[in-house]
């Protein structure tokens, strides 16, 4: 093997290597601030923040462009409902894996009172967006936010969501009750939103 070959596959493998980090810490990472100790919410061992009914922050407003070209403004929308965000992208393989949970959930509970809503980040264009809700068959609108702006509105020290995927529940009065940044299965999405169905 020339010397020539060896550099061109260590550089391949370089920039083979680059691109994967960047891949992993895009789903794992999320670079959005935000967040931390002492404002009033308690993290599980399973990953879920909660915050007590009366310690609520309200939700930010989310209006916007959905990935399918229509206009969706979450609390006009949605108003007295349970609305579970979820936040994700096309690109990302945790969000893939919690898709079909997501779908399976938001029926189950549509008659009672729970709207999903999904903001689809850093997809460039919508067709990957698309082609990803048509493939895991997802009804529910999702707003694309392509540059993260919807996602900065959720204030420092709140519920904020700062991975992707993270998913967030806003309790029937417009307020962020519960957060998960991590992938969820069936039951811990089920866990995460008992509680609030179970509200007055």
């Amino acid at each position: 093997m020339s010397v020539r070959t060896s550099r061109s596959r260590a550089a391949l493998l370089s920039a083979g290597a680059v691109a994967l980090a960047l891949v992993l810490s895009a789903c794992s990472g999320g670079g959005i601030e935000g967040g931390g100790g002492g404002t009033g919410f308690v993290a599980g061992s399973d990953g879920i923040a909660t915050v007590k009914k009366g310690e609520r922050d309200t939700a930010p407003k989310l209006a916007g462009r959905t990935i399918d070209g229509g206009e969706l403004d979450v609390a006009s929308a949605y108003k007295g409902k349970i609305v579970v965000l979820n936040v994700w992208g096309s690109w990302c393989p945790p969000c893939r894996a919690e898709a079909a949970n997501f779908v399976k959930v938001s029926k189950d509970l549509a008659g009672q009172g729970v709207q999903f809503v999904g903001i689809n980040t850093r997809d460039t264009s919508t067709r990957p967006a698309q082609a990803f809700e048509e493939e895991f068959k997802v009804t529910y609108p999702s707003l694309y936010d392509p540059t993260g702006k919807l996602l900065l509105r959720f204030e420092k020290g709140t519920l904020n969501p700062q991975l992707i995927p993270s998913t967030i529940v806003v309790d029937r009065e417009g307020r962020l009750a519960a957060r998960a940044q991590t992938p969820l299965t069936e039951e811990l999405l089920r866990k995460m939103l008992k509680p609030v169905l179970a509200e007055k």
